[in-house]
Parts: C-alpha cells; structure tokens; sequence
C-alpha cells in the first residue's frame, strides 16, 4: 500500500528531519531514497536505518519489506510534495532570491540584517535547486520568524517549480546576467527564467524588491502592482555609493525616511556588491529593522567558501572568487580588480561552465577585456581560454588547458609581492593553486 503525503507529513511531524544522503542520517530522522544518474537511493535505504533513520522513503516495491519503509510512487516528487504542504502550515514571510550573480552573498547579507529583528532560516550553503530548497523548507520550524530561500536555475521553467513548491510571498532578483545560457537557451531564456519570480508573486498578489538603477529588472517588473525600489530612484526606500575600493569596499547609505547618510566599511571586495548591500539594506528597512541595526549587520558581514575572500598568505594578497563564474561576474570582477590601487596586479582566471555555442565567443571577450584594460600579468586557464589564445596572442598571457598545467607553472615561476585576482568557474578547482601562492 503507498503511503500518501498527510501519512508522511504525520510521520514528519513526529521525526522532524529529512536526510537524503546515509552520511548525514541522524537518530529519528525520515531518510529520503533518491535517485541520482550513478545511485539508486533505494539500495541505501537499509543502510540508513540501520544508522537510526525513523523511516525510509523508498520507490521501489522489492526494497519495502516492513512498517519502517514508505512505499511511494516518486520519491523526489514526494519530498517536494511534503516540503509544500510544510510550506502551507506556515504564515510567517518568505522571501524568494535569484539572480545571475550574487544570490548567495544578498541571501547572507539580508540573512544578517533580518537576524538583527527576527528568528531567520536562511538556505545554507547552495542547496537552492529541485532537492536542495525541498531539503530548506522542512528545515523550517516553529521558532522561525522569517524564511529567505535561494532559487537557482539552469533550465527555463525552473524558478517557476520552484515558487510552486516554496511559495515566496516576498521577491528580490538580484540581477540577470549571463549565465546557464546553454541550457536557458541564451540571454533571452535567462531573463524569461528569472522573470519567473516576477510572475509568481505578482499572480499571489505578493511585494518584490526591485534595484531602480538596474535597467533589465527594472523593465522586467514594470508592470507589477507590488514593488519596493532601492538605488537612485525617488520612490526608493535608501540610495547609495561607493567610497572607496581599497580593496575592501567602502560604502554610503542614505536612507530616505530618517535623512540619514551611514559610511560604512564592509569585508567585501568589488564594487559589484553596491548593489547586493542596498537590496539587503532596503529589506531590513521595509521590515522595520532599526537603522543602526542594519549597519552594524552589513559591516560585520564577513563572506565565506571562496567568494571574494581576501586571503593574506606569506607571499601575497588574494582575492579569492573562485566559488563561481560566468560572463557578466567575469566581466565585472576583472573591471573592479582593475580599479583597485593596488600597485602589482596579477590574474588567474578559469574557464567560465554552461555557455554552449556562445562559451568560445564569450571567453575571448574575456581575453580581449583584459588586453584592453592593460593588465600584464595574466594566466587563463581551462580548454576555452586555451583556445581562446589563437584569437588573442599577447606575450605576457600564459594559457593552459588545466589546473593542473597551471599549477605545474606556477610551481617553477613563484608570484610574490601582488595582489592577485582568482575568478573561475567552481568545476577548475583554482582553490588547489593557493598553496603555490
């Protein structure tokens, strides 16, 4: 007999955590057996209840042998499922993100700020896909005040699935650059995908945040009823500018209501982030968090996991921002770094994933971007910047098809005294140069 939500959402309730990976079963836990391209989630399901899982949810009928087994017909359609009828039990505000760039430090930044007033759960890590918002939303208990859930995309129709299941009451994309063209279909599909967030709080009569100094945002949501501006626009809640680069970004933040103008010295790097620090400002506004409050929030705010992290080691000044990569962060990070008054500069760049027929166009732009700046010391790494070289042969440009090659280099040419930019896409693995830095 299968087992239907209301029976597993009871079941829930009395084992309140979900695993989908026996490495992280925990005592009273629901094991979830899903199914991958080079696993069968079912044929772990003994072993997870063997290491203290309550239940397994299972999809095949030979791996149900006793009451400890719920039987479903799919079981990554069932931890959705049960993650929106968790969902519908809660009243408190939910707001969604996505974006080309910078979902996960606005996530962080706006995680700090709403902290400072409420009891947040906020997405960990980048579990923002088809299982990892599910695996956040039954995160969700009664002590929560306010959920804020990162939505990632590749494909169109996906942010959309996404709403279905997480229902965000509230909306901010943070930009729309070029990304996952491959399998969104180009530019055009990345603004229809992201628009998708757009469409499902406007039909549910929700509120978005929208940045008034982003032309493509601000045209994508010019006909919603519910909108909340930041930047440069006299309906917004807070504007703001750049103080200095140096390399840690400096910022002003003048909020309409009170006049008040802060200064404020952050621990992120790019000038970029203006614009993830407003959005995070302006939410914590909107919610009545108190201005000083907000400041003390962004100031302290200290990235993690590879995302513009400036690294001390015995030899250099890293900025490291190798997490991930896509054209527009590319271009945007290589333009900052050059604004940066830094006196030795070097790159180390890594090929830029998921960019179909337009990858090898995209990263000679790339090429030819940081020719036009005037940087001299540069390595590109990765097979399309390595073929990328036959377009752009400049001397003091070192191209290699791996990490590996790169790190083969670097290891017989030692950098020392610069302060050297890391960008690539999370695949290269540049972390694995810092020892050799």
């Amino acid at each position: 007999m299968k087992a239907t939500i209301e029976l597993i959402y009871e079941k829930y309730l009395q084992f309140p955590t979900v695993a989908t990976d026996t490495r992280t079963v925990k005592d009273n836990s629901i094991f979830f057996a899903l199914k991958g391209a080079n696993f069968n989630g079912n044929e772990f399901a003994a072993q997870a209840l063997a290491s203290g899982a309550a239940y397994a949810v299972v999809d095949q009928i030979e791996f149900a042998v006793n009451e400890q087994y719920l039987l479903v017909d799919d079981v990554l359609k069932t931890l959705q499922a049960l993650a929106n009828n968790h969902r519908k039990q809660l009243s408190i505000p939910f707001l969604g993100i996505t974006g080309s760039n910078g979902k996960t430090t606005s996530k962080e930044l706006i995680n700090a700020v709403l902290a400072k007033k409420f009891q947040t759960l906020a997405t960990f890590g980048n579990l923002n896909n088809h299982i990892g918002v599910p695996l956040t939303l039954l995160s969700i208990n009664a002590s929560h005040q306010f959920a804020i859930i990162e939505m990632g995309a590749n494909h169109q129709k996906e942010i959309a699935e996404l709403c279905e299941i997480a229902a965000p009451t509230y909306g901010l994309i943070c930009n729309i650059g070029k990304a996952h063209l491959e399998g969104m279909g180009g530019f055009e599909g990345v603004k229809k995908t992201k628009k998708e967030l757009y469409d499902y709080i406007e039909s549910t009569n929700g509120t978005v945040f929208i940045n008034a100094d982003d032309a493509i945002t601000t045209e994508l949501s010019a006909a919603l009823n519910n909108k909340i501006y930041f930047g440069n626009n006299s309906e917004s809640l807070l504007s703001g500018s750049i103080e200095s680069l140096s390399p840690m970004l400096c910022v002003a933040i003048t909020f309409k209501k009170s006049a008040q103008t802060h200064i404020v010295q952050t621990q992120l790097v790019g000038d970029y982030n203006l614009a993830n620090i407003l959005a995070a400002a302006c939410i914590g506004e909107y919610f009545k968090v108190p201005e000083q409050e907000i400041i003390a929030a962004i100031a302290g705010y200290t990235p993690t996991n590879n995302r513009s992290q400036i690294m001390q080691t015995a030899n250099n000044e890293l900025i490291m921002d190798a997490y991930n990569a896509n054209p527009s962060s590319m271009f945007a990070a290589v333009n900052n770094f050059q604004q940066l008054p830094a006196p030795n500069k070097y790159l180390i760049l890594g090929d830029m994933f998921e960019l179909g027929e337009e990858s090898i166009a995209e990263h000679q732009a790339i090429v030819s971007l940081v020719a036009a700046l005037k940087f001299e010391k540069v390595i590109f790494v990765g097979k399309d910047f390595y073929h990328a070289a036959a377009e752009n042969k400049i001397a003091s440009f070192q191209f290699f098809e791996s990490t590996a090659n790169a790190s083969d280099y670097l290891s017989e040419n030692r950098i020392s005294a610069h302060t050297i930019l890391i960008k690539g896409s999370r695949g290269m693995k540049l972390e694995s140069l810092l020892p050799l830095l």
